[in-house]
Parts: C-alpha cells; structure tokens; sequence
C-alpha cells in the first residue's frame, strides 16, 4: 500500500493541559471528570468558532492548530477567560484550571496527526506557562503585539529538549475583562459560553437531576444507570454512566497510578519511557499524544 502523504505547513500551534490533573483524580475522581467534561465541551466550541482543527485530545490535553496565530491567541485568552468565569463559585481546591503554550512554526500532518518542532515547543511552552495563563514564543509575541490589548512578560531564553536553540518565551498579562476583535461567530460562540458559565438555568430541574444521581450511582448490576440515561440521555452524568455501563471506566486508584506514570514521562521526551507507558497501558488515555510524541522523535 501506498504511505499516506505527508503534509508539511506554517501553523499556529495551541497546547493546553489541566494543572494539577493527577490531584483532583485522586481526590474526586467523578467530580474531576464531570469538570473536565463540561470545560472541554467550551474549550472545543471555542477552537471550532476561531476555525482551529483539533488534533489532540488525550486526557487532561488539548492540542490544535489555526489558520492564523490572532485567531489562535484570541482562541487562548477566551478560553482562559471561560474557564476563569466558571470556577468563581468553585472552592479553589476544586477548581479546574488550564495552561496554555502558544507556537508559530513548521509542522507535519499525516494520518490526521500533526507533530514536529512546532509541536513539541508548543506543548513545552504549555508546561512553563502559569495555572489559568498563556505562554508564547517571540515569534508570536512579535507578530501579535500590536494587535491585541495585552502585555507580555519576558522570561528568557528557554532550553528545549530536542529543539537546537534556546526558544525565547514570554508570558501573556492580559485584563480579565479582555475584548479581543472576534469574528461574528466566534464572539456569539464566547458569549454563549460566558452566559453560561454565569447564569444557571432550569435550578430545580438541575437539582431533581443531581439527586436522582445521588440515588443510583452506587448502581452495581446497571439497571439504575440505563433508567437515568433513558431519563436524561443528555445529562451532567450522562458520560459518567455510560463508562461505568460499558466498563471503561477504571477505579480512581487505577486511574490516578497511570496519570501519574504518564506525567512522569511525558516532559521526558524519551522515546524508551513513552514506549513504556504504551506497552503498561495499550489502551490507556494518553494513547494517541504518546504515539504522536514518539514519531516525531523517531523522525
């Protein structure tokens, strides 16, 4: 058979990740997947609405790419300020909060992967950048700096595994109330999001729903988990259930042990330790990011 092209293109390159995954699982492991369910429903709706194509989404992370690095950054900061919205009434050690990495640079696209340098600065950036902040390069600093309302902090010069030369970072300070120029949908998109991470709606419904979940969630031979799907096919619970029908989801412990392993060797960018995480969890969360991360240091 003939190998599938190879597409090779200048892109803007958003990574973002949970701070401090591990510990929320371990501490709630339901109440930490129900979050993160709800924050990467706004997070997709909000890289669609800047016309950003997602290419991965294992786990904790999230991994796209732009047409443009002002639609990108603005796909950034509305996130972060989504997000910020909907933990205001959230206890702070139960709040979710993301990092986001910024890049503009070359990248290969082949079987519906991207990877490359632009990658993998990317998801570094993503890791030096504050909970709840942005990190970029020079190069999109210079590119966007007179165009958006915000500032940039500069870090320094950063050392990157793999990468030849130290990559020049900077961190994003920008005002909670940021108005960036959008397009008309993707600021009907960020509006929709912050209506709805402001205003709760239907409380009572809402309520009835969270405690007929209460009732059955201790469900052991499943019959209470179908009659709260057939109830609320569409529900706050309604992934949760189906996992627990279907098996997939593990114990917290498994769970919170193979988060662990992958954190551990995901900064690595050791082909030998990825490969392990592979071989101990074939089928594990992180699957598809530590594929992508091994061929592109195979390459």
């Amino acid at each position: 058979m003939e190998a599938p092209p190879l597409q090779r293109k200048l892109a803007a390159i958003l990574a973002a990740d949970v701070e401090g995954y591990s510990r929320l699982m371990h501490v709630d492991e339901e109440r930490t997947l129900m979050t993160l369910t709800s924050h990467r429903a706004t997070i997709d709706a909000l890289i669609e609405a800047a016309d950003g194509q997602i290419f991965g989404t294992a786990g904790d992370s999230v991994l796209a790419e732009f047409p443009s690095v002002v639609q990108a950054f603005n796909c950034a900061i509305a996130i972060q300020i989504a997000i910020g919205h909907a933990n205001e009434d959230v206890p702070p050690d139960q709040q979710m909060r993301f990092r986001i990495g910024i890049n503009v640079g070359d990248v290969m696209v082949k079987n519906g992967d991207i990877f490359g340098d632009g990658v993998n600065i990317a998801a570094r950036l993503e890791a030096l950048a504050d909970a709840g902040g942005i990190c970029v390069t020079r190069g999109v600093r210079d590119h966007i700096r007179d165009r958006v309302r915000a500032t940039f902090e500069d870090m320094g010069e950063q050392s990157i595994k793999n990468i030849a030369r130290p990559v020049r970072a900077f961190r994003v300070l920008f005002d909670p109330d940021y108005d960036a120029e959008l397009s008309p949908s993707f600021q009907t998109e960020l509006e929709s999001v912050d209506d709805a991470s402001g205003l709760v709606e239907d409380t009572k419904d809402q309520a009835i729903e969270v405690a007929f979940w209460e009732s059955i969630r201790e469900d052991d031979d499943g019959t209470e988990l179908r009659l709260y799907l057939e109830r609320y096919p569409h529900g706050s619970f309604a992934n949760l259930a189906r996992a627990r029908l279907d098996g997939s989801l593990k114990p917290a412990e498994d769970t919170a042990v193979e988060v662990s392993f992958w954190e551990s060797v995901r900064d690595s960018r050791d082909a030998t330790l990825i490969g392990a995480y592979l071989q101990r969890y074939p089928s594990g969360e992180f699957t598809t990011l530590a594929k992508i991360l091994i061929e592109s240091l195979d390459r």
